[in-house]
């Protein structure tokens, strides 16, 4: 299952969009507000959304300037959330790409809550 968020515009330049996504415990600030969020070392935070089990993301790659990829530290839900930092003139744009292999009654459920998180998590990029 592959799913994208909306191209979210903000005034930081690439660099410090990058920065800012690097340090998990900055990923408390993009979520919507019922999430429950966790950190769980220097490069790991463990969230719940609504109507989803907790999930522990773990930073996995790091492209500086340009892209970063967390994943999920379960094999019971294997996937990766990348964010792809480009610059304009006005600072960076950001996408979300969500990519994880789950069967089709799996994928049936958590597709709308996940589609949902990305559009939040784009929100908040522009807020920042």
């Amino acid at each position: 299952m592959n799913l994208e968020s909306r191209i979210a515009k903000t005034q930081k330049n690439p660099e410090d969009l990058y920065n800012f996504l690097t340090k998990v415990e900055n990923f408390k600030e993009l979520m919507p507000e019922d999430t429950k969020f966790e950190l769980k070392g220097e490069d790991k935070f463990l969230f719940g959304l609504k109507g989803m089990p907790e999930i522990a993301l773990g930073l996995k790659e790091k492209t500086p300037f340009s892209k970063v990829v967390l994943g999920s530290t379960s094999d019971k839900l294997a996937f990766t959330l990348t964010c792809n930092i480009d610059e304009i003139a006005t600072g960076s744009e950001a996408q979300l790409n969500f990519d994880g292999d789950f069967n089709a009654m799996m994928a049936m459920m958590i597709k709308g809550p996940i589609k949902k998180f990305l559009e939040q998590l784009a929100n908040g990029i522009e807020k920042i």
